[in-house]
This record gives C-alpha cells, sequence and structure tokens, in this order.
C-alpha cells in the first residue's frame, strides 16, 4: 500500500506539471501508470507466512516375538491331539519338557523303553518311534518317548505334529520329494521320511548387504548335546522311579547317535541295552558313530534298511569296528526296504526289535 500511494502521488504532481494541452497525453500516461500498480505483486513481506508443516513421526516397528522351535511346536501340536493321561511332564536344570508315557499292558513287566527319535522327528513321529510306543507295550514293555531340541542353524518348515493317519500324507509327500532329490534310494532316519524335510541352507545377499549370522554356533552345538544329555538323564530318572528289572535306549536315526554318546559318557550301570534305527551321526559332532558304538560293550541292536549304498557302506564299518574289537554283543539286524503299506512295515519293524529284545532279556 505504501508503494501504490506514493506512486499516485508522484502523478499528481506530474499532472500539474504538464500543459493543458497535453491532457491527452496525461491520461494515456496516468491509464498506464495504474495499469502498472495493478499488476505489481504483493512482496513477500505483505504476504502472510504459511505455517511448516512438521513431518509426521516414524512409527516404531513393533517387536516380533521369537518363533517357537519345530521340537516345540510339535510338542504343544501333540498335547492338543494326544490324552492328557499320556504325558508326563520332566525337568530338567533349564529347562521342561512333556514325554509320552505308555504302560505295559501285562501283571509283570519286563522293563521300560526309552525312545529317541531322530532330529526333526516327535515323540510320536508316525515312522518308528510312533508303532515301538504304541505296540511293545502289549509285550509286556513300558514305553517313555521323548522328543529332543532341535540342532543349531537348522531350518525346518512350520509342519503340524498331527496324529498318525492324519501325518501320513505329510510323510508321503515328503518321501516323494526327498526320492526325487536324493543321489540313490538309501531311506532316511526312520526308512521313510528324511530329517532335512525342506532344510534349506541360507544363501548369500545378491544387493551385497551382509545376511544375518548365527552368535557362536560352536557354543550352540555344545549348548544342544548338553540340553540332549539333561533330558536322557531326567527320563532315566522317571524310570527307575518305576522299579523296572530292565532299562533300554532305542534310538533312531540321530537319537541312535545321542544315546550312544551318552551311554559312552556316563555309562550308567542300570542301562545294558542299546538299540539303534537307522542310526545316523548330527552334523557337527566330530565323534564318528563306527568307533563311538562297538566301544560301549553292551548289547547292541544295529537296525538298518536295505537298498541305499551309503547306509550300508556306514553298516558295515560299523560291524567291522566292532569285530576288530570283539565285540561280545553287537549285532545287526538287516531290515527289508519299505514295501509301501504302512502298517505292514511298521508291524514288522516292531517285530524285530520285540524278537531282539526277547534275545536279550
Amino acid at each position: 500500500m505504501f508503494i501504490y500511494n506514493s506512486k499516485l502521488r508522484f502523478l499528481g504532481l506530474f499532472r500539474l506539471a504538464l500543459p493543458a494541452s497535453s491532457r491527452f497525453l496525461n491520461g494515456l500516461l496516468a491509464a498506464t501508470v495504474a495499469t502498472a500498480l495493478i499488476a505489481i505483486p504483493a512482496s513477500a513481506a505483505d504476504e502472510p507466512a504459511t505455517p511448516e508443516t512438521s513431518a509426521p513421526p516414524t512409527p516404531t516397528p513393533a517387536e516380533r516375538p521369537p518363533l517357537p522351535s519345530r521340537s516345540d511346536a510339535m510338542s504343544a501340536d501333540l498335547l492338543r491331539q494326544l490324552p492328557a493321561k499320556e504325558f508326563v511332564g520332566l525337568k530338567t536344570g533349564a529347562d521342561d519338557f512333556a514325554a509320552l508315557w505308555r504302560p505295559a499292558n501285562v501283571g509283570e513287566p519286563r522293563g521300560v523303553i526309552i525312545l529317541l527319535p531322530g532330529e526333526g522327528e516327535s515323540a510320536d513321529w508316525p515312522r518308528g518311534i510312533g508303532p515301538l510306543r504304541r505296540g511293545l507295550p502289549d509285550h509286556g514293555w513300558h514305553t517313555l518317548s521323548m522328543s529332543l531340541p532341535d540342532s543349531s542353524g537348522r531350518v525346518y518348515p512350520a509342519v503340524a505334529n498331527v496324529a498318525e493317519d492324519a501325518a501320513e500324507p505329510l510323510a508321503e509327500e515328503a518321501e516323494t520329494g526327498a526320492e526325487q532329490l536324493a543321489d540313490d534310494s538309501a531311506p532316511s532316519e526312520a526308512g521313510y521320511l528324511p530329517e532335512e524335510t525342506a532344510a534349506v541352507p541360507s544363501e548369500p545377499a545378491i544387493d551385497g548387504t551382509e545376511t544375518e549370522k548365527p552368535d557362536e554356533p560352536a557354543a550352540a552345538k555344545a549348548d544342544q548335546a548338553e540340553q540332549i544329555a539333561e533330558r536322557i538323564e531326567a527320563a532315566l530318572a522317571f524310570a527307575r522311579s518305576k522299579q523296572p528289572s530292565t532299562i533300554v535306549l532305542v534310538g533312531q536315526g540321530t537319537g541312535g547317535y545321542w544315546a550312544a554318546r551318552y551311554l559312552q559318557q556316563v555309562a550308567p550301570s542300570d542301562v545294558r541295552h542299546l538299540a539303534m534305527i537307522q542310526p545316523r551321526q548330527p552334523e557337527g559332532q566330530d565323534e564318528r558313530l563306527e568307533q563311538l558304538v562297538p566301544a560301549l560293550k553292551l548289547a547292541t541292536g544295529d537296525f538298518f534298511y536295505k537298498g541305499g549304498r551309503a547306509d550300508l557302506s556306514a553298516a558295515h564299518e560299523r560291524l567291522n569296528a566292532s569285530r576288530r574289537i570283539q565285540h561280545p554283543a553287537y549285532r545287526q539286524v538287516e531290515l527289508p526296504p519299505p514295501t509301501g503299506d504302512r502298517h505292514v512295515d511298521q508291524e514288522q519293524l516292531v517285530r524285530r526289535i520285540r524278537g531282539w529284545l526277547d534275545k536279550q532279556t
């Protein structure tokens, strides 16, 4: 406004100075100046200041709770599916876990069999462990089946541990995939389902970013071995509370390795029998299975399936190691390949294990 009024005063003085004959020119000049004044924009000082909008606060990402391990997830599924009377709570120094207990269906039980499933398997795995857990009580044995903690660095899919009939399609699909990817026709831990179900190693990042690395893998492996030993000790304490005449450890897959390792390190005097079904050495363990098993010098049943060159070679190495030290009670039992009929295959396994137990006791 100050600029506008100054311009008008200047225009008035200019008009007084002009002669009367120049009125036309005066009017034209006045119109031109007025048009210029109208076109002059307001200065930045005259414009109202626009308030600055602050950036919205960055939302804090919610921390995702840690996912349960495969072993814990399968145990939770079993708790929902099986009768509560079959569960017993066992406690170690830093862990509480549930095991499956079935008393013998006879008046005078012959003893307690502790079942150790392989890595990635549950305490009621539909291949091997489950049928033995349910079948051996009819032949005079208490059975106590427990799961083992997962190994460090291995990734498993979130497969629900369902009952035997419902789990059969999952096992069959995994079998088919394993047969297509395997180099030979060697059966897996239980002779049916591979432990490394959809276990995919981590791949390096393509964009150059560093992938997350596990903290102290060596310490994690030691922790797993210690946890397994504590669980076996807790299972033995429960078995001893029943005052059995005989305690037998039966391990499937890597469960056979951990059972043999515990017996070699602790050597409990009341455990004099070990049965292994398709035993396999876990990854990351330096002590070889063919050197560990024959040195136990207790009654050992080594059950393995025909058909796989790698499994046959490993079984021959264990047999030769037992011969070199003249093992007094080491016996290998060669099982026929699976027929495809689940009930027939499992009944045959229960019958072979029971026959070996009858000869030992």
